[in-house]
């Protein structure tokens, strides 16, 4: 019998596509629990493909946490006018972009100096800093407001996702983050 050669497999945007598979793992496994070998048969790419794209794991984890960043950046940013709808966003981003959110606040995991981080980083912490500097009651304390206001909203995310709140089962995180965030600032809509 006579075997019909496939034709070779060819990907339309292969950076893309280990990007994909590099969030799907993060999802399943946590950032650290996945091989470069993997996340190609994941993809269904040769197993040089991943290195041949971002070096190493951390070269992809770069990858994913500058494009976290941007995502987050544009979350933050269309809510920028109003200081409470930030903290909300920062929840909303971390519950729906989950995989982004575990490698993005783990520099440990990435390159720190790679331009595009560095970039979408800083867009976010400018939307963050602006935001509660306007809660902040004095311009001496605007650090420590946005550092408070940073802290409501990241650890919320993280107790939330970790299922430590009780209302993890059942509640709405943005309208308890909401409530959290206007007890804690005492700020109105």
């Amino acid at each position: 019998m006579r075997q019909i050669k496939q034709p070779a497999y060819h990907h339309g945007n292969l950076r893309r596509a280990i990007i994909d598979a590099a969030l799907e793992a993060i999802a399943e496994s946590g950032p650290a629990g996945w091989s470069l070998r993997e996340l190609a048969r994941r993809a269904g790419v040769s197993h040089a493909a991943p290195a041949h794209h971002f070096g190493d794991k951390a070269g992809l984890l770069t990858a994913v946490a500058a494009e976290g960043f941007q995502v987050f950046a544009d979350t933050l940013e269309r809510a920028a006018d109003d200081v409470l709808e930030v903290g909300v966003a920062y929840v909303r981003f971390a519950i729906d972009h989950r995989p982004y959110f575990e490698v993005m606040f783990r520099p440990e995991l990435y390159r720190m100096d790679d331009p595009s981080l560095k970039d979408a980083r800083e867009r976010a912490a400018h939307v963050l800093v602006a935001s509660a500097g306007r809660l902040s009651p004095s311009p001496e304390q605007e650090r420590l407001t946005t550092i408070a206001a940073w802290s409501l909203a990241h650890g919320f995310a993280g107790l939330w996702l970790s299922g430590a709140l009780p209302e993890t089962s059942h509640g709405d995180p943005e309208a308890i983050a909401r409530s959290v965030i206007q007890l804690f600032f005492g700020t109105t809509r």
